[in-house]
């Protein structure tokens, strides 16, 4: 197979062309050309993706060695390697000259180390420790210190290319026919490709100061394509809530970033070599538990983590296929990458394989339940979507959290197609019925919509974690990790983990049922959709149904399948170099029993109550405690109150008054009276050094000069012999002075 790993940055390219060819000639060439180039770029990223991961296979199937592993080594230590007999001394060199590092690179590089020893037999014995391969060029140089830019390719990327990539061909797609005869088409599209370009760029970054810039420029794409109908004044609004909000969590990312560089020796930005230090044994964990907790700082706000995930549903502003790709595949999940990538540092600086609690697990966990709440009380298709995505990222939060690595960055790959299906359906949905997302005015739809209503549906059983489609195995295997998955239970996080089972299947449920039940309540004539949006919709469910077989367990039941075909995505995902030696939960019975019991009753008892009409509906207009509960999520716990009135009021309002006045009458007082004082010195030196002293000493001179003037103006009298005489006397008094002195 060719080998595509060395020539990674091709993809990220394609796209960064893409969108510089539709910006200057896509309005020239019409909106069928402008998004057939998207169209043909994101496919040709696609089969590259797909031949990235081939190879990625390959390489954990038949692993390098000798000199060949002794470079990718060097490589991944940001070392260049040199030719000939002195490759296997340099490695040797690598692993000692990082000092700190030693531990954690030997048991990250070599077979026999105690790592390597544990990897195999999570991972069925059937492979070494495999390092990613990194390919870098010098960005710049600074103090002797040369920063590299280069990409890094392991199973993790691997995966996060294929993913990005099919997300962002079905939303070119879909868009063609959901944004036709768009006044900004050209515009929309070329953002479309900015973005997919941003993300690919970020994922496949080998240091943190470039994975830095490709977190920015997916937040300035996020931007302009929510606030895309920048006409009305809430997608403006919207977009600026977004990028300001973000702004506040990056402050925390930019902190993380240089405590890590220098914490890791102040050399190098390198991914892997941080995570090598952080997991050596004499890594300074106090640096390692301020720089985790700063990184954190991004995630909260880019990955819509309590209390910074309140412009996440704002952001539904934007055209739907945006939404689709923000919460299935880009922004949101950007955070979630990033502890996935520095898990050493997480892992290190919090605990993970010895605590039973901490900062990061509790907000991921307690994520969960806050946006499963708020989902229960919008009457808005799409922000039930976006608060169900909260929830969902504080899945895969708390799984990081707990370790279980690889649980939640499978959550990451199942919840992306199942939730894109999902708003792709509700942009079907809206397309159909008058351009509403309005569940007061749905409702009746499966018979109209079939397509639309049958893949609406196992994306919602995906979703609700029932077997056997994808979120079941996902989300079972985070309960499991957080029941059993280190050396201790995160109980606490189990409990979150089991209510959030139970709400997500009711507010789905709540919405299918409002949706596509009953009798329809709108003004529209709703009809499917052309197939340039059921087709994209088909092709997500079937990956709701199938991928989550990518990880099925070794006993499953009592039924015992082959290593070759059990776990294979933490197989090939799950990275073995510069990695923590993670203990893998077991698949545990009672543990999805339960789960499924939960969801099973959520989506029983919105039947009950939404179709069936029984259970105590007008709760709220006969007591007082739900309605102040109704209307404290109504609210979203008032936090943007506390954000827009508290803290923006107070900057708008006092402070800004404060702010006038200081500089009215300090600022301006100080420069008034510099003035005031600038022109009383100046007329004293006018006065008394120019008029008095310098035009004195002038007219004095010239009054001197023409006194001497008139006084050799009679000695000029124009008559030879008085001259002669005069000359002759000076003479004579010039000759006595020198007799006299001689």
């Amino acid at each position: 197979m060719f080998n595509m790993i060395d020539k990674v940055w091709i993809i990220p390219a394609l796209m960064a062309s893409s969108f510089l060819v539709i910006l200057f000639f896509g309005k020239r060439w019409g909106t069928r050309a402008t998004a057939g180039i998207g169209i043909a770029a994101v496919s040709i990223c696609l089969l590259l993706s797909v031949i990235v991961a081939g190879n990625w296979i390959s390489r954990v199937n038949h692993p390098p060695t000798g000199a060949a592993l002794a470079a990718d080594v060097l490589q991944a230590n940001g070392l260049t390697p040199q030719t000939g007999e002195n490759i296997a001394g340099e490695v040797n060199a690598a692993t000692h000259d990082s000092g700190e590092t030693v531990a954690a690179g030997s048991h990250a590089t070599m077979s026999e180390s105690a790592h390597t020893d544990a990897s195999a037999s999570e991972h069925g014995a059937e492979h070494e420790s495999v390092p990613p391969v990194v390919r870098a060029v010098t960005w710049f140089q600074i103090g002797g210190i040369e920063f590299e830019m280069g990409t890094l390719v392991d199973g993790l990327a691997a995966m996060m290319l294929i993913t990005v990539c099919i997300i962002s061909l079905l939303v070119h797609i879909y868009s063609t026919e959901y944004l036709h005869g768009d006044v900004r088409f050209t515009h929309y599209y070329a953002f479309l490709s900015l973005f997919t370009a941003s993300m690919l760029f970020y994922v496949l970054s080998s240091n943190t100061l470039q994975m830095l810039v490709g977190w920015e420029l997916v937040g300035v794409c996020s931007f302009g394509l929510i606030g895309h109908w920048w006409e009305e004044k809430k997608n403006t609004d919207a977009a600026l809530k977004a990028f300001l909000t973000n702004r506040v969590g990056d402050i925390g990312l930019i902190l993380g970033v240089i405590i890590t560089f220098f914490a890791a020796g102040g050399t190098s930005f390198n991914v892997l070599h941080i995570n090598e230090y952080a997991l050596s044994q004499s890594a300074n964990t106090t640096l390692l538990l301020v720089g985790a907790l700063c990184l954190f700082g991004g995630v909260t706000s880019k990955s819509g983590q309590f209390p910074l995930h309140t412009w996440l549903p704002d952001a539904m502003a934007g055209p739907t296929p945006v939404s689709a790709l923000i919460h299935a595949a880009t922004m949101v999940v950007a955070g979630v990458y990033l502890i996935a990538r520095l898990y050493g540092v997480f892992f290190s600086g919090l605990a993970i394989g010895s605590s039973t609690f901490h900062y990061v697990a509790f907000i991921g966990g307690f994520t969960t339940i806050i946006g499963g709440l708020l989902a229960f009380v919008q009457t808005d298709l799409k922000k039930v979507l976006a608060y169900s995505t909260i929830s969902q990222l504080g899945y895969m939060v708390m799984a990081l959290g707990v370790g279980a690595w690889t649980a939640g960055v499978f959550h990451l790959f199942t919840h992306a197609f199942f939730k894109a299906c999902l708003f792709l359906g509700a942009g079907s949905v809206s397309h159909a019925c008058h351009h509403t997302f309005d569940m007061r005015e749905m409702g009746g739809l499966r018979k109209k919509m079939p397509i639309t209503h049958a893949t609406f549906l196992i994306a919602t059983l995906a979703l609700a974690g029932i077997f056997p489609l994808a979120g079941f195995w996902s989300k079972d295997e985070i309960l499991a990790g957080a029941s059993s998955g280190q050396q201790n239970a995160y109980t606490i996080m189990l409990i979150f983990g089991l209510i959030t089972a139970f709400l997500t299947a009711a507010y789905m449920g709540r919405a299918y049922w409002l949706t596509f039940w009953g009798d329809y309540r709108g003004h529209a004539k709703p009809h499917e959709s052309p197939k340039v949006i059921t087709v994209p919709l088909m092709i997500l469910a079937g990956c709701a149904i199938l991928f989550g077989f990518t990880n099925f367990p070794g006993n499953f039941f009592g039924i015992h399948l082959p290593s070759g075909v059990t776990t294979r995505f933490e197989h090939f995902v799950e990275p073995t170099f510069a990695f923590p030696p993670l203990q893998h939960a077991e698949f545990t019975p009672w543990l999805a029993v339960v789960s499924t019991i939960l969801a099973a009753s959520g989506l029983f008892l919105a039947y009950q109550y939404y179709e069936k009409n029984r259970g105590p509906h007008g709760l709220t207009s006969r007591n007082k405690v739900a309605l102040a509960g109704y209307t404290f999520l109504e609210n979203k716990y008032y936090l943007d109150d506390l954000y827009t009135g508290v803290v923006a009021g107070s900057t708008k309002g006092p402070l800004a008054r404060a702010a006038n006045w200081f500089n009215q009458n300090i600022l301006d007082g100080i420069i008034n009276g510099i003035g005031l004082g600038a022109r009383k010195i100046a007329a004293v030196v006018y006065v008394v050094a120019d008029q008095l002293i310098i035009d004195g000493a002038v007219n004095g001179s010239g009054q001197g000069s023409e006194g001497a003037g008139q006084l050799l103006r009679k000695i000029q009298t124009g008559k030879v012999q008085q001259y002669a005489s005069i000359l002759f006397a000076g003479a004579v008094v010039l000759a006595g002075v020198l007799v006299f002195v001689v």
